[in-house]
C-alpha cells in the first residue's frame, strides 16, 4: 500500500486527482476494486499537504456517484431487452422482473441508500434500478446522499489521522468485513427469492 501511495504522491495534481477519480470510479464497474482504498489514500495525501481534502471529496465522490449513474442508465437503456430474450431470460424472467420492480417502486430509495454502504451491493443495484426503469432522481438522490456521506467521513478519518494509514487500513478493513458479512445475508436472502420465485416465468404485465 505504501508503494501505491508514494507513487500517487510522485503525480502532479492533476494526475493525481484523474486516478483517485478513476479509481473510485472503477467499483462500480469491477465491484472487487475498492472505491474505499482510493478514497483513504487521497486524504492521506491532504494530510501530507500533497493534496487538498475538499478536492479529493469532490473529485471521489462525484466520479463514484457519476459512475453509479452511468451503469444505472445502461441498466435503463439495455437492461430490459437483455432479460427479454437468449441467455438473459435465464437470469431473470419476467415474472421476476416485474416483482423486482414492485420492490424498487416500494422500497427502492432506503435500499439503494443503504445499499451504497454494503461492498458488492452498492455495484448492483443501480444497475437493477435502471433495468426495472426506476425514475433517474428516486436513484440519485441516495446515491449521492450515501456516498457523500461515506466518502466524506473516509476523507475526514484519513486527513486528520495524519501518516498513521496501516492503523486506518486495520479499522476499514474491519468494518467492510462486517459489511461484506451483512452484504452476503443479503445475497443468500436474494438467491433464496430467485430460486422460490423462478417457476413464475410467465409474460411480464405492461
Amino acid at each position: 500500500m505504501n508503494t501505491v501511495l508514494d507513487f500517487l504522491a510522485s503525480q502532479g495534481p492533476v494526475l493525481l486527482y484523474v486516478l483517485l477519480g478513476a479509481g473510485s470510479a472503477l467499483e462500480n464497474f469491477f465491484p472487487p476494486v475498492p472505491a474505499d482504498t482510493f478514497v483513504l489514500l487521497g486524504a492521506f495525501l491532504a494530510a501530507s499537504g500533497r493534496a487538498d481534502a475538499w478536492t479529493v471529496f469532490l473529485v471521489t465522490w462525484l466520479a463514484n456517484t457519476g459512475a453509479a449513474l452511468l451503469v444505472y442508465w445502461t441498466g435503463y437503456r439495455f437492461g430490459r431487452p437483455f432479460f427479454q430474450v437468449g441467455l438473459g431470460r435465464y437470469v431473470l424472467n419476467p415474472a421476476q422482473l416485474r416483482r423486482l420492480g414492485e420492490f424498487y417502486q416500494r422500497w427502492g430509495l432506503p435500499a439503494i441508500f443503504f445499499a451504497r454502504f454494503l461492498p458488492g451491493l452498492r455495484a448492483m443495484v443501480p444497475v437493477f434500478a435502471g433495468v426495472t426503469h426506476q425514475r433517474f432522481r428516486t436513484v440519485a438522490f441516495p446515491v449521492l446522499v450515501a456516498s457523500g456521506i461515506w466518502y466524506g467521513a473516509l476523507v475526514w478519518a484519513g486527513a486528520t489521522a495524519g501518516r498513521n494509514l496501516p492503523t486506518i487500513l486495520e479499522v476499514l478493513g474491519g468494518a467492510n468485513r462486517a459489511l461484506l458479512v451483512f452484504a452476503a445475508v443479503l445475497f443468500v436472502v436474494a438467491g433464496l427469492w430467485w430460486v422460490k420465485t423462478r417457476g413464475g416465468g410467465g409474460e411480464e404485465g405492461e
